[in-house]
């Protein structure tokens, strides 16, 4: 497929970019900042302004393709670029940079009739990641039918752009996809970050205690791609098992001794629920803590 990858040298959409590659896709990466990655094309472009976007749209994906048939255009656009969390910039630019881009990509893509849009949202909807305080789930595990009520400007703004999303969708008929993706980790962070995160689990309350490794978000992009006819939808994203030792029975009776459980879990389920990703898009995720460092709980 012939797609345009925004955020494509961020930590995630690098990711991303490498996968698709790989798996014989022709990628543009649209960013500030080249990638440099061999077979992707890097572009600039200033995504808070609708024309710019149209018109990379409309052009060819390398200079190759001058001396070929192939008409420009894409097969369809993954949207990862963002402001990634409050606290990096002021909140009202936060809040405007991610909705206006979000906008101006969904709205290019419609006017080109490109067939399908990929986007990041986040786990941040569920208002629980960057709430005054202490916020439990209203129940377990978290699905996407959960309620989406958050307080700060980043969440708000994925909750805006999932608004957007299929607003654009029912005028299009295109599949629009939104993957509420929860706390990206790449693989050197398991050595980095994991330690404290086994020895002390409230670390890792804010994340529902979850996690989703690089390498299995770029699997669950191509999945996206690769699986048509959905309309508009969105899903959870993120690895099968906690991001912490601790037994789910424990991480309950600790923290979430009041909220309803709505099934029965497994004793390292994720509270961050892929039932849906797994049925709709065939999404297997690949990858672990557990491979790289010794579960202190083992034996």
């Amino acid at each position: 497929m012939r797609v345009l990858l925004t955020g494509g040298s961020g930590k995630a959409g690098h990711h991303v970019a490498h996968h698709l590659r790989d798996a014989g896709h022709v990628v543009t990466n649209v960013d500030r900042v080249p990638l440099g990655l061999d077979g992707v094309t890097d572009l600039d472009v200033e995504l808070t302004d609708l024309g710019q976007l149209v018109s990379v749209l409309r052009m060819p994906a390398d200079l190759a393709e001058l001396d070929t048939d192939v008409a420009p255009g894409y097969d369809a656009v993954v949207h990862l670029a963002a402001i990634p969390r409050i606290g990096l910039r002021p909140d009202n630019e936060t809040y405007a940079n991610n909705v206006l881009t979000t906008w101006n990509v969904l709205e290019a893509a419609a006017l080109l009739e490109v067939p399908k849009v990929v986007f990041a949202s986040s786990e941040t909807t569920y208002g629980i990641c960057f709430a005054k305080g202490e916020r439990r789930p209203e129940y377990l595990p978290v699905d996407e039918e959960h309620p989406t009520v958050p307080e700060d400007a980043y969440a708000t703004s994925k909750v805006a752009n999932e608004v957007t999303a299929r607003s654009v969708q029912a005028r299009t008929g295109a599949d629009v996809y939104g993957l509420r993706i929860n706390n990206v980790i790449e693989p050197h962070e398991y050595a980095e970050l994991f330690p404290a995160f086994l020895e002390d689990p409230t670390l890792r309350r804010r994340n529902i205690f979850a996690y989703i490794d690089a390498r299995d978000l770029a699997h669950a992009v191509e999945r996206c791609l690769l699986t048509d006819g959905l309309g508009y939808e969105v899903f959870n994203i993120a690895n099968p098992d906690h991001s912490v030792a601790a037994p789910t029975s424990e991480l309950v009776a600790r923290f979430y001794d009041d909220v309803p459980l709505r099934r029965e879990m497994g004793e390292t389920e994720t509270f961050y629920a892929i039932d849906k990703a797994r049925r709709m898009l065939g999404y297997d995720p690949q990858h672990s803590w557990r491979d790289v460092l010794d579960d202190p709980r083992a034996g």
